[in-house]
């Protein structure tokens, strides 16, 4: 049987300092093979290397979320590209651009995107993007410095326009825990227009639990109901699911 792959979660938070442990044995009990531990400012950047070091289950992303781009060191980009060469790491990321609470300056938000998009290019990697009210400006950067490796919309929810837009430029799409919801009808709408070469699945751990678990700590054993989900809506077995979304996430990050 195919593995359950979380291509996106935290697990350098301070929410699991205490028992990371245990909930990569719950990950594992529940069918979960990797983890994709995903950096959004240096020192959560840092942690995901050595953390993938020590645990088989975890590989790395590092990168500075758009929240944090006001509090960047000067030398951001070099810690940056120092954890990249290793072997652990398959991506930078997240990095992206969020209108919706602006903790950052906008211009100082675009200004590391594009830094890490460079950074990316010349490291030949995928990039991990986040976007929240701010598709059309991601995608014109996006479009302006095309990533040579492409990358993922991490964490989807936009129109079928921005879904088109984000596919016509190479991009993997990712859907997490709120396609469970009920009132997700037009995220499971456009759960059916991305091809099925392009989906992966994520739990953003510790956000966004998928239901049952609504409202707790997200982990990565409970993406198990977001694949439920999604191969009921997409009306596909559950295996052939776990099948495509693992050979999705391999020719992306490890091919």
């Amino acid at each position: 049987m195919a593995r359950l792959i979380d291509t996106h979660a935290h697990l350098n938070s301070r929410q699991f300092r205490e028992d990371l442990e245990q909930v990569l044995a719950r990950a594992r009990s529940a069918g979960v093979g990797m983890i994709i531990n995903v950096g959004s400012d240096e020192s959560d950047s840092e942690r995901a290397v050595m953390q993938s070091e020590e645990y088989p289950q975890l590989w790395a992303a590092v990168g500075i979320h758009p929240h944090f781009a006001a509090t960047v060191s000067p030398s951001f980009r070099n810690k940056l590209a120092s954890l990249a060469t290793n072997r652990r790491v398959l991506a930078i990321g997240e990095m992206g651009l969020d209108f919706y609470r602006e903790l950052s300056p906008r211009h100082l938000q675009e200004e590391v995107f594009r830094e890490q998009l460079e950074l990316a290019a010349e490291l030949k990697k995928p990039v991990i993007i986040h976007s929240r009210e701010a598709h059309a400006e991601t995608l014109q950067v996006l479009r302006e410095m095309r990533p040579p490796q492409s990358g993922v919309a991490h964490c989807f929810s936009g129109s079928p326009k921005e879904l088109a837009a984000f596919l016509e430029l190479g991009f993997y799409i990712s859907i997490a825990g709120p396609v469970t919801y009920p009132r997700s009808q037009e995220l499971r709408l456009l759960l059916k227009e991305i091809p099925a070469d392009r989906l992966l699945l994520e739990t953003d751990a510790p956000y966004l639990a998928p239901l049952p678990y609504r409202g707790k700590r997200n982990e990565p054993a409970f993406i198990k109901k977001t694949y439920e989900q999604v191969a009921l809506t997409l009306e596909m077995e559950p295996e052939a699911l776990a099948r495509q979304v693992q050979a999705n996430a391999v020719r992306l990050f490890w091919a």
